[in-house]
């Protein structure tokens, strides 16, 4: 584990180091941690959820991209309703989630689906997922497709699931014509009595206004989420099953 003496070590170094050899000192210190932590993960995901635990923060601060990460609470609660859900779950775009996600699926036998429209960075995620062995992620590089009055992935439908139990959706990006909307149109027939959908980024009116509205066509209940950075949680009536996809 990292110590504050290691931190004051490259705080040193920035004085005394050329620029090209601290950041090459930072990568590998920072690679160093996200692998610690994700060993420990891994070896148990729901002690992550505990109070004193320091895992998620590390891993946090480890992989980088600030700015686009999921924030802790928000992971947390995507973390919970992992470890019970029923079936296989979904992710609308792909980052450290993915790989967090895919190993609690792998620890419980079961799946999880990844869509992502950028190719490096779904290359990026693959990269990790096969360093720490989290098989169980399907990770679809999926294209922005234009439906009718919105943009959306163009997922595998014929190779999916029939009904997912949860949905992590942070994405695609919000400057997409209709944001995050077609998540509900495209997958509709999938979507399991009962599942799960955690939509990131509830602080935009755009995405409170997309949960009314999935509310309404789903016949759904759903709560904002309040913290540092808001999310809302989504739940689709039970009483859909005859809606969902057969065969």
């Amino acid at each position: 584990m990292p110590t504050h003496e290691t931190e004051g070590l490259l705080n040193l170094a920035h004085l005394v180091i050329p620029a090209p050899t601290r950041r090459w000192l930072r990568r590998t210190y920072d690679a160093f941690r996200f692998d610690s932590a994700m060993k420990r993960f891994i070896a148990s995901p729901g002690s992550a959820l505990a109070a004193d635990s320091d895992v998620l923060s590390e891993l946090i601060s480890a992989w980088g991209n600030s700015g686009w990460i999921a924030q802790e609470e928000y992971l947390r609660c995507c973390i919970a309703t992992a470890l019970v859900a029923a079936g296989p779950t979904l992710e609308c775009g792909s980052g450290l989630s993915t790989l967090l996600l895919g190993a609690v699926a792998q620890q419980r036998g079961k799946e999880h689906w990844a869509l992502e429209h950028l190719p490096e960075w779904a290359a990026r995620v693959h990269r990790s997922l096969s360093r720490h062995q989290v098989h169980a992620v399907k990770l679809c590089t999926a294209p922005l497709k234009t439906y009718a009055g919105y943009a959306w992935y163009d997922p595998p439908l014929a190779r999916m699931p029939g009904a997912f139990s949860m949905v992590v959706c942070d994405g695609p990006p919000a400057d997409t014509v209709g944001g995050r909307y077609g998540l509900v149109p495209v997958m509709r027939r999938r979507l399991a009595p009962g599942c799960v959908i955690l939509l990131d980024d509830a602080v935009r009116e755009h995405e409170r206004a997309i949960a009314r509205r999935w509310e309404y066509e789903l016949e759904a209940s759903h709560d904002v989420i309040d913290g540092d950075k808001p999310f809302i949680r989504l739940v689709v009536a039970a009483a859909r099953k005859a809606m969902l996809k057969t065969g």
